[in-house]
């Protein structure tokens, strides 16, 4: 193929073909490697800038901490100024808010010195001289709170000028300064790269220029070139065309496919995140109606408490036996919220049931009182006892909860007015007539209201845990689902019948339990009338490490008859039973600060390994781990001075009793 150029149809001369070839890489050569050399240049420029940019806003960081931190320091101690001053306890609330979070500023500003050993000794020192300021301050907010207004304003005034104040005035100074004079420095810096990245533009400059005059010459050396193929790239057209065609089909096919994936790619991420955020709304409205639910349930017990203990004041001097009445109703009314805490840890932690045999017809009975006080006067109460002594074998309790759950129900439904009828009576039933219920003889217990009744909506949705129509903080959703979940424990059903406008009523089959002397069988004591176990007066420690606790638990000893000796911590127990060797019992709390109470029981010398010991605590899942308390007994708080009389008699009995199996190997 012949070659043609400026020369018209002769032939290009050979030394002018290799420079046309040779020119591009003469000039581009130099050209690239004075540009990578630039680039170089202004990368390694530019991160020494940023590095001076980073470091300039890190002094800035440090400085603005160590003055947030004074003013809030500052601005708490003003409102420890106005407690003081109006013994306003919200006051008082927001100076220990004010005060932890300049506690919290002082952390920030630890974490961004942390790399600088000068300022990490000064935030160091800061540290200290805050903590010691701290004492100092809530000694003052103590005083006040416990109505000493003159001598709170006293060591305030003092306060005022105390070294710990003065020395954390000097170390932020030290720190400003010290962050003042390095951003001196780092200013210098920033400006100094500022002049060399101008330099370099300017340069970035004259490279252009070269570079638009090598390019005009690479053209010249280009427009040469492309004479001598233009003639074979018209050749070659014909099938680059065809094959762009080609080309061009698969890219728009891919590009379809691609944005598909792109919008599924984005539509499970979306649906990824609705998902989660309605899983998110759901938790938080379920906390929310279990925490409403609770604070409901426990209000209704306490009110039970708290009447029957003003009735009993009132009553105490005028006639002394209704005040008895009315402190047995509070004891019994303080005794089913420790129930129902029972319950509720019981609920969380699976814990079993213990089950024994109660008359439906007595159960319900020995419940009006507190079902009356529950519901309100504006209820009536109606009682069908037809179980004709038939027993149920259920965990009591448990039982008494439910029922009471179901009243709180029907008085909701009721809005606090209308008859609640509350009926047992014997059902015998064929396999599979009632639910799951297997053949057999059966007590039928049923709650009844005369309320507004449930749409076939809610009556199929009852049972779901959390569900509720109840408004917020009214109700958990928990109740009926936690009776549902006793009932069926106890082999029994659960059904409901309601209707929109007619009232509802809720039945419990109980399986029949054949006792002994079924028609008379005893009803469980009250606290108040519990036995106690006639013991002799025995020396016993109580380590306990709540001064309150510790101090009742002392009196009802001593009410008791015994000659009790108080320890405080746990680490004092060793060295009180060496003091004191007539110790015949230890009572001991499970959790405490530094060591529990098996731990303590453990680290014991074996002379004293021999002492029986009760524990006693108030969480439900120390005693589901029975090995750590070595066969001892456990008493669960809150007790009564019968069960705790019972108590110690259990532990002393089965400690002689070890003792003598021991002697007998």
């Amino acid at each position: 193929m012949d070659r043609f150029s400026i020369f018209g149809d002769e032939e290009i001369p050979a030394w002018l073909e290799s420079l046309q070839r040779a020119l591009p890489f003469l000039l581009g050569i130099p050209l690239i490697l004075a540009l990578g050399a630039l680039l170089y240049i202004a990368s390694t420029a530019s991160s020494e800038r940023d590095q001076a940019l980073n470091r300039q806003r890190h002094s800035y960081e440090v400085i603005t901490l160590a003055r947030r931190l004074d003013g809030s320091m500052a601005k708490a101690e003003s409102s420890l100024a106005r407690y003081v001053i109006s013994l306003d306890p919200d006051t008082g609330r927001l100076f220990q808010s004010q005060w932890r979070g300049a506690g919290a500023e002082l952390d920030a500003l630890a974490f961004s010195t942390r790399d600088d050993e000068h300022q990490r000794t000064l935030v160091r020192h800061l540290r200290i001289a805050y903590a010691d300021r701290g004492k100092t301050l809530s000694e003052i907010g103590l005083r006040t709170t416990y109505d000493q207004r003159m001598g709170a304003l006293a060591q305030f005034h003092d306060a005022g000028r105390a070294e710990n104040l003065q020395r954390i005035n000097s170390l932020l100074r030290d720190v400003i300064n010290t962050e003042n004079a390095r951003l001196r420095e780092r200013n210098a810096a920033v400006s100094q790269s500022n002049n060399r990245n101008e330099n370099l533009a300017y340069t970035y400059r004259l490279v252009g220029l070269v570079l638009v005059v090598g390019g005009l010459f690479a053209a010249w050396a280009a427009n040469a070139a492309l004479n001598d193929r233009r003639f074979a790239r018209r050749l070659a057209d014909s099938e680059a065309q065809r094959a762009w065609g080609l080309e061009a089909a698969v890219a728009a096919r891919t590009a379809e496919l691609q944005d598909a994936n792109r919008m599924l790619h984005q539509e499970a991420l979306d649906r990824a995140a609705a998902e989660e955020s309605l899983r998110q709304m759901q938790k938080m409205e379920a906390v929310g109606q279990l925490t409403g639910g609770i604070a409901h349930d426990f209000n209704n017990m306490l009110a039970v408490v708290v009447g029957g203990l003003e009735l009993a004041r009132r009553k105490l001097r005028e006639e002394p036996a209704d005040a008895e009445r009315h402190i047995d109703n509070a004891m019994e009314g303080a005794n089913r919220a420790s129930a129902l805490t029972r319950r509720l840890l019981a609920f969380a932690r699976s814990e079993p049931l213990l089950p024994s045999a109660v008359s439906a017809d007595k159960l319900i009975t020995g419940m009006v009182d507190l079902i009356d006080r529950t519901i309100g006067d504006q209820i009536r109460v109606e009682l069908h006892k037809d179980a004709g002594g038939w027993a149920i074998f259920v965990d009591r309790h448990q039982m008494e909860n439910a029922i009471l759950n179901l009243c709180v129900n029907a008085r909701d439904a009721m809005e606090g007015r209308g008859v609640l009828t509350i009926s047992t009576s014997r059902a015998t039933l064929t396999e599979g007539e009632i639910g799951e219920c297997p053949e057999g003889d059966y007590v039928l217990l049923s709650v009844g209201d005369s309320g507004c009744g449930m749409t076939p909506e809610v009556l199929a949705r009852v049972f779901e845990p959390f569900f509720t129509t109840k408004p917020i903080g009214k109700g958990t959703g928990l109740g009926l689902s936690q009776i549902f979940g006793f009932v069926r424990q106890c082999q029994g059903e659960i059904r409901i019948l309601s209707q929109p406008g007619q009232g509802t009523q809720v039945q419990l089959f109980l399986p029949r339990r054949i006792v002994e002397g079924e028609g008379s069988a005893p009803v469980t004591l009250s606290p108040a009338e519990a036995e106690t176990t006639d013991q002799p007066p025995t020396r016993i420690l109580v380590v306990e490490d709540d001064p309150r606790v510790l101090a009742q638990t002392i009196d009802a000893l001593a009410e008791l008859g015994h000659l009790p000796i108080g320890c405080d911590h746990p680490a004092n127990a060793a060295g009180m039973l060496a003091k004191h060797r007539d110790i015949g019992l230890v009572i001991t709390d499970v959790l405490m600060p530094e060591m529990t109470g098996p731990e303590m029981v453990r680290q014991w010398a074996d002379e004293f390994q021999h002492l029986p010991v009760l524990f006693v605590t108030g969480y439900a899942g120390d005693v589901e781990d029975s090995a750590m308390f070595r066969g001892h007994p456990v008493l669960r708080k809150p007790f009564t001075l019968g069960g705790l009389s019972a108590a110690i008699s259990q532990a002393i009995t089965g400690s002689h009793r070890s003792e003598t199996a021991a002697a007998a190997e």
